[in-house]
Protein backbone atom coordinates (compact mmCIF):
# COMPACT_ATOMS: atom_id res chain seq x y z
CA UNK A 1 0.00 0.00 0.00
CA UNK A 2 1.08 3.76 -0.64
CA UNK A 3 2.62 4.95 2.76
CA UNK A 4 0.12 8.14 2.16
CA UNK A 5 -2.76 5.83 1.88
CA UNK A 6 -1.47 3.64 4.23
CA UNK A 7 -1.17 5.90 7.02
CA UNK A 8 -4.63 7.45 6.17
CA UNK A 9 -6.26 4.81 6.75
CA UNK A 10 -5.32 4.40 10.28
CA UNK A 11 -6.30 7.11 11.12
CA UNK A 12 -9.88 6.30 9.74
CA UNK A 13 -9.27 9.16 6.90
CA UNK A 14 -10.04 6.81 3.91
CA UNK A 15 -13.80 6.57 2.11
CA UNK A 16 -13.78 6.91 -1.63
CA UNK A 17 -10.27 6.09 -3.66
CA UNK A 18 -10.44 6.43 -7.13
CA UNK A 19 -8.55 3.74 -8.96
CA UNK A 20 -5.29 4.28 -9.82
CA UNK A 21 -4.87 6.51 -7.35
CA UNK A 22 -2.80 4.39 -5.07
CA UNK A 23 -0.55 3.96 -8.41
CA UNK A 24 -0.16 7.73 -9.59
CA UNK A 25 1.18 8.62 -5.80
CA UNK A 26 3.96 5.81 -5.63
CA UNK A 27 5.21 6.81 -8.71
CA UNK A 28 5.59 9.72 -8.81
CA UNK A 29 5.56 13.32 -6.71
CA UNK A 30 1.74 14.47 -7.13
CA UNK A 31 0.73 17.82 -6.98
CA UNK A 32 -2.97 17.38 -4.87
CA UNK A 33 -5.88 19.91 -4.15
CA UNK A 34 -8.17 21.06 -1.60
CA UNK A 35 -10.87 23.48 -1.95
CA UNK A 36 -12.04 26.13 0.58
CA UNK A 37 -14.99 27.92 -0.14
CA UNK A 38 -14.74 31.16 2.00
CA UNK A 39 -17.99 31.33 3.56
CA UNK A 40 -17.03 33.55 6.37
CA UNK A 41 -13.68 35.11 7.23
CA UNK A 42 -12.27 32.14 9.21
CA UNK A 43 -11.95 28.19 8.92
CA UNK A 44 -13.70 26.29 11.61
CA UNK A 45 -12.95 22.88 12.63
CA UNK A 46 -15.27 21.10 10.00
CA UNK A 47 -12.42 22.63 7.84
CA UNK A 48 -9.32 20.87 9.31
CA UNK A 49 -9.46 17.34 8.41
CA UNK A 50 -9.22 18.74 4.61
CA UNK A 51 -5.91 21.29 6.00
CA UNK A 52 -5.02 17.50 7.55
CA UNK A 53 -5.33 15.89 4.41
CA UNK A 54 -3.23 18.66 2.54
CA UNK A 55 -0.71 18.73 5.70
CA UNK A 56 -0.20 14.83 5.61
CA UNK A 57 -0.01 15.27 1.36
CA UNK A 58 3.44 17.57 2.18
CA UNK A 59 4.94 15.07 4.84
CA UNK A 60 5.02 12.03 2.26
CA UNK A 61 6.88 14.32 -0.16
CA UNK A 62 3.70 15.22 -2.93
CA UNK A 63 2.66 18.90 -3.30
CA UNK A 64 -0.57 20.01 -1.43
CA UNK A 65 -2.41 23.11 -3.55
CA UNK A 66 -4.69 24.85 -1.41
CA UNK A 67 -7.63 26.55 -3.39
CA UNK A 68 -9.49 29.42 -1.88
CA UNK A 69 -13.03 29.76 -3.86
CA UNK A 70 -13.04 33.34 -4.72
CA UNK A 71 -15.26 32.35 -7.95
CA UNK A 72 -17.13 29.41 -6.20
CA UNK A 73 -17.58 31.31 -3.88
CA UNK A 74 -19.55 33.98 -5.42
CA UNK A 75 -22.23 30.99 -6.08
CA UNK A 76 -22.02 28.72 -3.07
CA UNK A 77 -22.08 24.85 -2.67
CA UNK A 78 -25.42 23.04 -3.00
CA UNK A 79 -23.84 19.79 -1.67
CA UNK A 80 -25.22 19.17 1.96
CA UNK A 81 -27.56 21.98 1.52
CA UNK A 82 -31.82 22.53 1.91
CA UNK A 83 -31.18 25.69 0.32
CA UNK A 84 -29.50 28.28 -1.79
CA UNK A 85 -27.01 30.22 -0.01
CA UNK A 86 -27.39 34.23 0.09
CA UNK A 87 -24.68 35.47 -2.69
CA UNK A 88 -22.01 37.35 -1.46
CA UNK A 89 -20.49 40.61 -2.38
CA UNK A 90 -16.97 41.25 -3.91
CA UNK A 91 -15.93 43.12 -0.99
CA UNK A 92 -17.26 40.52 1.26
CA UNK A 93 -15.73 38.05 -0.08
CA UNK A 94 -11.92 39.44 -0.49
CA UNK A 95 -12.32 39.91 3.17
CA UNK A 96 -13.15 36.02 3.22
CA UNK A 97 -10.57 34.96 1.16
CA UNK A 98 -7.38 37.14 2.91
CA UNK A 99 -8.66 35.19 6.48
CA UNK A 100 -8.98 32.11 5.44
CA UNK A 101 -5.54 32.17 3.63
CA UNK A 102 -4.10 33.67 6.49
CA UNK A 103 -4.99 30.36 8.50
CA UNK A 104 -3.80 27.79 5.48
CA UNK A 105 -0.33 29.43 5.98
CA UNK A 106 -0.18 28.06 9.84
CA UNK A 107 -0.75 24.81 8.55
CA UNK A 108 1.27 24.18 5.14
CA UNK A 109 4.93 24.93 4.09
CA UNK A 110 5.53 27.56 1.57
CA UNK A 111 9.33 27.37 1.50
CA UNK A 112 9.90 23.55 1.61
CA UNK A 113 13.95 22.49 0.73
CA UNK A 114 12.10 19.24 -0.79
CA UNK A 115 10.79 20.61 -4.05
CA UNK A 116 7.12 20.31 -2.72
CA UNK A 117 6.57 23.60 -1.75
CA UNK A 118 2.90 24.35 -0.99
CA UNK A 119 0.94 26.57 -2.98
CA UNK A 120 -2.19 28.89 -2.41
CA UNK A 121 -4.20 29.63 -5.55
CA UNK A 122 -7.72 31.76 -5.95
CA UNK A 123 -9.76 30.29 -8.70
CA UNK A 124 -10.93 34.14 -9.13
CA UNK A 125 -7.77 34.87 -11.00
CA UNK A 126 -8.58 32.80 -13.44
CA UNK A 127 -12.64 32.68 -13.64
CA UNK A 128 -13.08 36.46 -13.84
CA UNK A 129 -12.06 37.38 -17.40
CA UNK A 130 -14.12 33.77 -18.38
CA UNK A 131 -17.38 35.23 -20.13
CA UNK A 132 -20.51 33.08 -20.10
CA UNK A 133 -20.55 32.57 -23.94
CA UNK A 134 -16.65 31.18 -23.82
CA UNK A 135 -17.17 29.09 -20.44
CA UNK A 136 -20.71 27.26 -21.96
CA UNK A 137 -18.67 26.67 -25.35
CA UNK A 138 -15.25 25.75 -23.55
CA UNK A 139 -16.39 23.18 -20.91
CA UNK A 140 -20.21 23.45 -21.00
CA UNK A 141 -20.34 21.03 -24.06
CA UNK A 142 -18.24 18.41 -22.49
CA UNK A 143 -20.69 17.57 -19.69
CA UNK A 144 -23.86 16.46 -20.25
CA UNK A 145 -27.26 17.24 -18.37
CA UNK A 146 -27.48 13.95 -17.71
CA UNK A 147 -23.80 13.40 -15.76
CA UNK A 148 -25.07 16.33 -13.82
CA UNK A 149 -28.21 15.24 -12.87
CA UNK A 150 -26.85 12.13 -11.53
CA UNK A 151 -25.16 13.77 -8.89
CA UNK A 152 -26.15 13.84 -5.47
CA UNK A 153 -25.69 17.21 -4.63
CA UNK A 154 -28.39 17.88 -7.73
CA UNK A 155 -30.79 14.85 -7.05
CA UNK A 156 -31.42 15.88 -3.94
CA UNK A 157 -32.41 19.12 -4.22
CA UNK A 158 -34.95 18.06 -7.08
CA UNK A 159 -36.23 15.24 -5.15
CA UNK A 160 -39.77 15.03 -4.39
CA UNK A 161 -38.96 15.79 -0.64
CA UNK A 162 -37.52 18.83 -1.46
CA UNK A 163 -39.77 21.68 -2.13
CA UNK A 164 -37.19 24.40 -2.83
CA UNK A 165 -35.29 23.31 -6.29
CA UNK A 166 -32.06 24.39 -7.32
CA UNK A 167 -31.30 27.74 -9.36
CA UNK A 168 -29.09 27.49 -12.33
CA UNK A 169 -26.81 29.84 -10.85
CA UNK A 170 -26.26 26.47 -8.27
CA UNK A 171 -26.26 23.88 -10.71
CA UNK A 172 -22.85 25.50 -12.49
CA UNK A 173 -21.41 25.06 -9.34
CA UNK A 174 -19.87 21.62 -10.48
CA UNK A 175 -19.09 22.73 -13.64
CA UNK A 176 -16.95 25.81 -12.32
CA UNK A 177 -15.30 22.79 -9.44
CA UNK A 178 -14.22 20.69 -11.79
CA UNK A 179 -12.89 22.90 -14.03
CA UNK A 180 -10.79 24.04 -11.36
CA UNK A 181 -9.18 20.65 -11.88
CA UNK A 182 -8.89 21.28 -15.25
CA UNK A 183 -6.86 24.56 -14.52
CA UNK A 184 -4.84 22.99 -12.00
CA UNK A 185 -3.92 19.86 -14.41
CA UNK A 186 -2.78 22.45 -17.03
CA UNK A 187 -1.09 24.84 -14.91
CA UNK A 188 0.50 23.40 -11.95
CA UNK A 189 0.50 19.72 -13.35
CA UNK A 190 -2.10 19.06 -10.47
CA UNK A 191 -3.44 15.08 -10.95
CA UNK A 192 -5.28 14.84 -7.17
CA UNK A 193 -8.10 16.35 -5.75
CA UNK A 194 -8.63 15.47 -2.21
CA UNK A 195 -12.30 16.51 -0.30
CA UNK A 196 -14.95 15.17 2.20
CA UNK A 197 -17.21 12.22 1.09
CA UNK A 198 -20.11 14.95 0.36
CA UNK A 199 -17.70 16.08 -2.79
CA UNK A 200 -17.05 12.98 -4.34
CA UNK A 201 -19.95 14.15 -7.46
CA UNK A 202 -18.19 17.34 -7.71
CA UNK A 203 -14.34 16.11 -7.77
CA UNK A 204 -15.43 13.12 -10.48
CA UNK A 205 -16.52 16.03 -12.66
CA UNK A 206 -13.36 17.20 -12.43
CA UNK A 207 -11.46 13.89 -13.54
CA UNK A 208 -14.12 13.21 -16.45
CA UNK A 209 -13.86 17.13 -17.64
CA UNK A 210 -9.99 16.58 -17.64
CA UNK A 211 -10.46 12.96 -19.64
CA UNK A 212 -12.84 14.73 -22.45
CA UNK A 213 -11.41 18.20 -22.73
CA UNK A 214 -7.31 17.03 -22.49
CA UNK A 215 -7.47 13.12 -22.89
CA UNK A 216 -5.77 13.59 -20.10
CA UNK A 217 -6.26 11.57 -15.73
CA UNK A 218 -7.40 12.77 -13.25
CA UNK A 219 -7.54 11.28 -9.74
CA UNK A 220 -9.66 11.62 -6.66
CA UNK A 221 -9.58 10.89 -2.74
CA UNK A 222 -12.09 11.07 -0.10
CA UNK A 223 -12.46 11.26 3.61
CA UNK A 224 -15.47 10.43 5.44
CA UNK A 225 -17.27 13.34 7.44
CA UNK A 226 -16.26 13.60 10.66
CA UNK A 227 -19.27 12.42 13.14
CA UNK A 228 -19.80 11.91 16.86
CA UNK A 229 -20.57 8.80 18.69
CA UNK A 230 -24.02 10.49 20.10
CA UNK A 231 -24.90 11.33 16.75
CA UNK A 232 -24.65 15.16 17.21
CA UNK A 233 -23.04 17.40 15.33
CA UNK A 234 -19.46 17.64 15.24
CA UNK A 235 -17.61 20.87 15.69
CA UNK A 236 -20.22 23.06 17.40
CA UNK A 237 -20.25 23.82 20.99
CA UNK A 238 -22.62 22.83 23.67
CA UNK A 239 -24.65 26.26 22.88
CA UNK A 240 -24.58 25.18 19.23
CA UNK A 241 -22.10 27.71 18.20
CA UNK A 242 -19.00 27.05 15.77
CA UNK A 243 -15.82 26.87 16.94
CA UNK A 244 -13.82 28.67 14.81
CA UNK A 245 -9.98 29.06 14.25
CA UNK A 246 -9.80 32.77 14.16
CA UNK A 247 -9.12 33.72 18.35
CA UNK A 248 -11.54 36.37 17.58
CA UNK A 249 -14.68 34.39 17.15
CA UNK A 250 -13.61 31.85 19.49
CA UNK A 251 -10.84 32.06 21.76
CA UNK A 252 -8.01 29.71 22.72
CA UNK A 253 -9.80 29.06 25.92
CA UNK A 254 -12.82 27.93 24.60
CA UNK A 255 -10.98 26.06 21.73
CA UNK A 256 -8.80 24.17 24.22
CA UNK A 257 -11.82 23.26 26.31
CA UNK A 258 -13.77 22.09 22.72
CA UNK A 259 -11.34 19.37 22.76
CA UNK A 260 -11.29 18.59 26.39
CA UNK A 261 -14.63 17.98 26.99
CA UNK A 262 -14.86 15.28 23.90
CA UNK A 263 -16.18 11.91 24.98
CA UNK A 264 -13.96 9.16 25.71
CA UNK A 265 -15.47 6.99 22.30
CA UNK A 266 -15.08 10.48 20.51
CA UNK A 267 -11.60 11.19 21.57
CA UNK A 268 -10.11 7.91 20.58
CA UNK A 269 -11.09 8.76 17.11
CA UNK A 270 -10.42 12.72 17.27
CA UNK A 271 -6.22 11.47 18.29
CA UNK A 272 -5.59 9.96 15.22
CA UNK A 273 -7.15 12.29 12.83
CA UNK A 274 -6.73 15.65 14.43
CA UNK A 275 -2.92 15.15 15.24
CA UNK A 276 0.35 14.27 14.11
CA UNK A 277 1.27 11.82 16.62
CA UNK A 278 2.66 8.27 15.02
CA UNK A 279 0.68 5.11 15.67
CA UNK A 280 2.84 3.75 18.33
CA UNK A 281 2.13 7.02 20.64
CA UNK A 282 -1.14 7.20 20.44
CA UNK A 283 -2.13 3.17 20.85
CA UNK A 284 -0.30 3.52 23.97
CA UNK A 285 -2.49 6.84 24.77
CA UNK A 286 -5.34 4.89 24.10
CA UNK A 287 -4.24 2.23 26.22
CA UNK A 288 -3.98 4.18 29.07
CA UNK A 289 -6.89 6.25 28.66
CA UNK A 290 -8.75 2.69 29.06
CA UNK A 291 -6.94 1.81 32.13
CA UNK A 292 -7.96 5.01 33.50
CA UNK A 293 -10.37 6.90 32.17
CA UNK A 294 -11.04 9.31 34.79
CA UNK A 295 -7.78 11.04 34.11
CA UNK A 296 -8.63 11.73 30.79
CA UNK A 297 -5.06 11.65 29.67
CA UNK A 298 -6.67 11.60 25.62
CA UNK A 299 -8.99 14.40 25.92
CA UNK A 300 -5.61 16.48 27.70
CA UNK A 301 -3.04 15.54 24.54
CA UNK A 302 -6.10 15.89 22.02
CA UNK A 303 -6.72 19.62 23.21
CA UNK A 304 -2.86 19.91 24.00
CA UNK A 305 -1.78 19.36 20.35
CA UNK A 306 -4.22 20.09 18.17
CA UNK A 307 -4.09 24.12 19.95
CA UNK A 308 -0.62 24.31 19.52
CA UNK A 309 -1.69 23.42 15.90
CA UNK A 310 -3.64 26.30 15.59
CA UNK A 311 -3.05 28.57 18.32
CA UNK A 312 0.64 28.23 19.38
CA UNK A 313 1.91 27.11 22.55
CA UNK A 314 1.79 30.86 24.29
CA UNK A 315 -1.87 30.37 23.98
CA UNK A 316 -2.09 26.94 25.16
CA UNK A 317 -0.89 28.02 28.32
CA UNK A 318 -3.29 30.91 28.51
CA UNK A 319 -5.60 28.20 28.03
CA UNK A 320 -4.05 25.62 30.28
CA UNK A 321 -4.31 28.14 33.37
CA UNK A 322 -7.51 29.58 32.26
CA UNK A 323 -8.77 26.10 33.05
CA UNK A 324 -7.03 25.55 36.01
CA UNK A 325 -8.81 29.38 37.09
CA UNK A 326 -12.17 27.54 36.87
CA UNK A 327 -11.88 23.91 37.46
CA UNK A 328 -8.30 23.54 39.78
CA UNK A 329 -6.95 25.74 42.65
CA UNK A 330 -5.67 28.76 42.04
CA UNK A 331 -4.53 32.15 43.37
CA UNK A 332 -5.50 35.78 42.61
CA UNK A 333 -2.04 35.76 40.97
CA UNK A 334 -2.64 33.26 38.64
CA UNK A 335 -5.67 35.19 37.69
CA UNK A 336 -3.73 38.41 37.24
CA UNK A 337 -1.85 36.82 33.72
CA UNK A 338 -4.86 36.15 32.75
CA UNK A 339 -5.55 39.09 29.02
CA UNK A 340 -8.79 40.39 29.08
CA UNK A 341 -10.25 38.31 26.54
CA UNK A 342 -8.86 35.27 27.83
CA UNK A 343 -10.93 36.44 31.45
CA UNK A 344 -13.84 37.07 29.42
CA UNK A 345 -13.99 34.06 27.58
CA UNK A 346 -13.58 31.91 30.87
CA UNK A 347 -16.09 33.71 32.79
CA UNK A 348 -18.68 33.82 29.92
CA UNK A 349 -22.56 34.24 30.75
CA UNK A 350 -21.20 35.63 34.57
CA UNK A 351 -23.35 39.10 35.64
CA UNK A 352 -21.40 41.92 35.88
CA UNK A 353 -21.46 45.23 37.37
CA UNK A 354 -19.96 48.22 36.53
CA UNK A 355 -17.78 50.81 39.09
CA UNK A 356 -15.98 54.02 38.87
CA UNK A 357 -12.22 53.80 38.85
CA UNK A 358 -12.45 56.70 41.26
CA UNK A 359 -13.91 54.43 43.99
CA UNK A 360 -11.47 51.58 43.56
CA UNK A 361 -8.43 54.28 43.04
CA UNK A 362 -9.47 55.93 46.50
CA UNK A 363 -9.87 51.93 48.21
CA UNK A 364 -13.38 50.69 48.29
CA UNK A 365 -14.53 48.80 51.32
CA UNK A 366 -15.31 45.00 50.59
CA UNK A 367 -19.32 45.66 51.97
CA UNK A 368 -20.21 48.23 49.34
CA UNK A 369 -18.11 46.32 46.49
CA UNK A 370 -20.66 43.22 47.15
CA UNK A 371 -24.02 44.72 48.04
CA UNK A 372 -24.15 49.15 47.16
CA UNK A 373 -21.98 49.45 44.73
CA UNK A 374 -22.19 46.55 42.58
CA UNK A 375 -25.91 44.45 43.29
CA UNK A 376 -24.37 41.59 43.44
CA UNK A 377 -25.46 41.12 46.97
CA UNK A 378 -28.92 42.53 48.13
CA UNK A 379 -27.78 44.55 50.65
CA UNK A 380 -24.97 45.62 53.06
CA UNK A 381 -26.05 43.05 55.52
CA UNK A 382 -26.02 40.25 53.74
CA UNK A 383 -22.95 41.14 52.27
CA UNK A 384 -21.44 41.10 55.63
CA UNK A 385 -23.65 38.01 57.06
CA UNK A 386 -21.55 36.16 54.03
CA UNK A 387 -18.20 37.63 55.34
CA UNK A 388 -19.09 36.54 58.45
CA UNK A 389 -19.77 33.23 57.38
CA UNK A 390 -16.29 33.25 55.12
CA UNK A 391 -17.78 32.51 52.01
CA UNK A 392 -16.74 35.48 49.89
CA UNK A 393 -13.72 35.32 47.55
CA UNK A 394 -12.29 38.18 45.78
CA UNK A 395 -10.25 36.94 42.81
CA UNK A 396 -10.30 33.70 44.07
CA UNK A 397 -9.06 34.37 47.44
CA UNK A 398 -11.19 34.52 50.51
CA UNK A 399 -11.63 38.05 51.86
CA UNK A 400 -13.27 39.73 55.88
CA UNK A 401 -15.31 42.94 56.28
CA UNK A 402 -11.99 44.60 56.80
CA UNK A 403 -10.52 44.09 52.95
CA UNK A 404 -10.11 46.94 50.96
CA UNK A 405 -10.36 46.91 46.74
CA UNK A 406 -7.91 49.02 45.05
CA UNK A 407 -6.11 48.86 41.84
CA UNK A 408 -3.87 45.71 43.01
CA UNK A 409 -6.77 43.47 42.50
CA UNK A 410 -7.29 44.91 38.64
CA UNK A 411 -7.24 41.78 36.66
CA UNK A 412 -6.39 42.78 33.00
CA UNK A 413 -6.20 46.83 34.63
CA UNK A 414 -10.39 46.89 34.41
CA UNK A 415 -11.84 43.53 36.49
CA UNK A 416 -12.29 41.83 39.74
CA UNK A 417 -13.90 38.11 40.07
CA UNK A 418 -16.35 38.38 43.57
CA UNK A 419 -17.37 35.21 44.48
CA UNK A 420 -19.95 33.70 46.86
CA UNK A 421 -19.72 30.28 47.81
CA UNK A 422 -18.19 27.54 45.22
CA UNK A 423 -20.11 28.53 42.05
CA UNK A 424 -21.57 31.93 42.45
CA UNK A 425 -19.88 34.27 40.21
CA UNK A 426 -19.91 38.11 39.56
CA UNK A 427 -17.67 40.20 37.63
CA UNK A 428 -16.88 44.12 38.24
CA UNK A 429 -15.91 46.43 35.85
CA UNK A 430 -13.98 48.91 36.54
CA UNK A 431 -14.44 52.10 34.13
Amino acid sequence: MNPFIEELTWRGLVHNIMPGTEEQLSKEMTSGYVGFDPTADSLHVGSLVPIFLLVHLQRHGHRPIALVGGATGFIGDPTGKAAERSLLDEETLDKYVAGIKGQLARFLDFDSNNGNSAILVNNYDWMKEFSFIDFARTVGKHITVNYMMSKDSVKNRLSAESNVGMSFTEFTYQLIQGYDFVHLYRELGAKLQMGGSDQWGNITTGTELIRRMDGGEGFAFTCPLTTKADGTKFGKSEGGENIWLDKNRTSPYKFYQFWLNQADADAEKYIKIYTFLDKETIDELIERHRQEPHLRELQRKLATEITILVHGVDELRKAEKASQVLFGKSTSEDLKELDADTFLSVFEGVPQGTIDKADIDAGLDIVAALAEKSGFLKSNSEARRELTANSISVNKEKVTEEFVLTADNLIADKYVLLQKGKKNYFILIVE
